[in-house]
């Protein structure tokens, strides 16, 4: 029987790498991606099962490219997992348009250049798992959050769309929003974040969710994000009030 094969971006650190490791656990192949040669190696060279694919997801010729190469090797692709972001909390507490539109160019744009080149592959296919790595900062707004938290609302109603869209043809599209996890880039934050999990969590919260549950969102924890889901059906004034009160916010 042939081993399955998952396409990971951001797999270099944080919840990718992890997932990345956890699929080969398992006896997957697994293609890595992202813009650092050097963790990737380093990640290929203590698995045997784990390929790297350097990737900047901003190319979108490349993104075409790597998974022709990522083809090539293995021939049938299983699952892709679509996991690049970038966060930069010191420049969010402004509008500035440059950080925003990175931000977007990266979180969303570098999502949607990925998904784009698999796209036909999938469709012709007739099956497998698109996944597509959100965060709970796109369920409302939040303070502080001018470029991540937009970016990641907007992942959120595309992979709602692309659902629709791709299940046509057999096709699991899956929205990914985790909690927070400790991480290279939440270790950028400066305030206390609640119910902070490992990446080995985040990795086997994914990893069951992909291959042993039929769900549209995995998101983790349940203890915070059930909370946040109920928060998002409140009226706006309430809301505001509310989330205004946990993060000191509110209106003095």
């Amino acid at each position: 029987m042939n081993k399955k094969t998952i396409w990971i971006t951001g797999g270099s650190t944080g919840i990718g790498k992890a997932l990345a490791i956890k699929f080969a656990s398992k006896g997957w192949n697994v293609a890595v991606s992202a813009r650092r040669e050097e963790l990737l190696n380093e990640l290929s060279d203590q698995y045997e099962n784990i390929s790297a694919f350097p990737l900047d997801v901003t190319d979108k010729q490349k993104c075409a490219e790597v998974f022709d190469q990522i083809k090539k090797k293995y021939e049938d692709i299983d699952i892709c997992f679509f996991s690049t972001g970038t966060w930069n909390p010191k420049k969010e507490k402004e509008i500035d348009v440059e950080q925003i539109e990175d931000v977007f160019k990266i979180n969303f744009f570098g999502t949607v250049n990925t998904i784009k080149a698999v796209e036909q592959y999938f469709r012709d296919r007739k099956k497998g798992t698109i996944t597509i790595v959100s965060s709970i900062a796109g369920y409302r707004g939040l303070p502080n959050s001018t470029g991540y938290g937009p970016s990641k609302s907007a992942l959120n109603n595309l992979a709602e769309s692309l659902y629709f869209d791709f299940k046509r043809f057999g096709v699991r599209v899956c929205l990914v929003s985790p909690g927070f996890i400790k991480t290279p880039m939440t270790d950028k934050n400066d305030f206390k974040m609640p119910f902070i999990k490992t990446t080995d969590y985040a990795a086997d919260k994914i990893y069951d969710g992909l291959i042993n549950k039929n769900v549209f969102e995995i998101h983790f924890p349940k203890s915070l994000t059930v909370i946040l889901k109920i928060l998002s059906f409140l009226p706006s004034k309430l809301y505001f009030s509310l989330v205004g009160q946990m993060t000191k916010h509110q209106k003095k």
